[in-house]
C-alpha cells in the first residue's frame, strides 16, 4: 500500500474528519522522483474543539507511528476544529520551498533532479 493511502485511511478511520487533505510534497525536496517522504496534512474535526495544538499533533503522531518510523521524513500538520477552519477562510498555509540538504549545492540538486541523489 502506498504511504499516502495508508495515511489517508488511518486518519479517516480514527477521526471524524469534516475535511482531510493529504498532500505528497516530496517533489519539493531533494529526494528521488516518486518518493513518499514529505507530507502535508490538513485535518478538520470536531474532536479538536478545545484541544491545544500539541495534543492534536500527538494524537496524529500516535495514529501514524508506523509511517513516521518508516519512510516518512516530514509531516506538516494543519489541524483545526470546524470553527477554527471557518475562521481561516478554509485554507491551510502554503508549505515553504525546501532549501536544505543538497538544494544548497547546485551540483547535488542537479543530480537529485536526475534521480541520482
Amino acid at each position: 500500500m502506498k504511504i499516502q493511502t495508508a495515511i489517508e485511511e488511518k486518519l479517516n478511520d480514527t477521526f471524524d474528519a469534516r475535511l482531510l487533505k493529504v498532500e505528497n510534497e516530496s517533489h519539493k525536496h531533494s529526494v528521488p522522483p516518486n518518493s513518499e517522504t514529505h507530507f502535508k496534512v490538513t485535518l478538520v474535526s470536531p474532536e479538536f474543539e478545545g484541544q491545544m495544538k500539541v495534543r492534536r499533533h500527538q494524537a496524529i503522531y500516535k495514529v501514524l507511528a508506523e509511517e513516521l518510523e518508516g519512510g516518512v521524513h516530514a509531516l506538516a500538520l494543519h489541524v483545526y476544529s470546524p470553527e477554527e477552519w471557518e475562521a481561516t477562510g478554509q485554507a491551510a498555509p502554503e508549505s515553504p520551498n525546501c532549501m536544505g540538504g543538497s538544494k544548497k549545492d547546485p551540483a547535488m540538486a542537479a543530480r537529485s533532479a536526475q534521480g541520482e541523489g
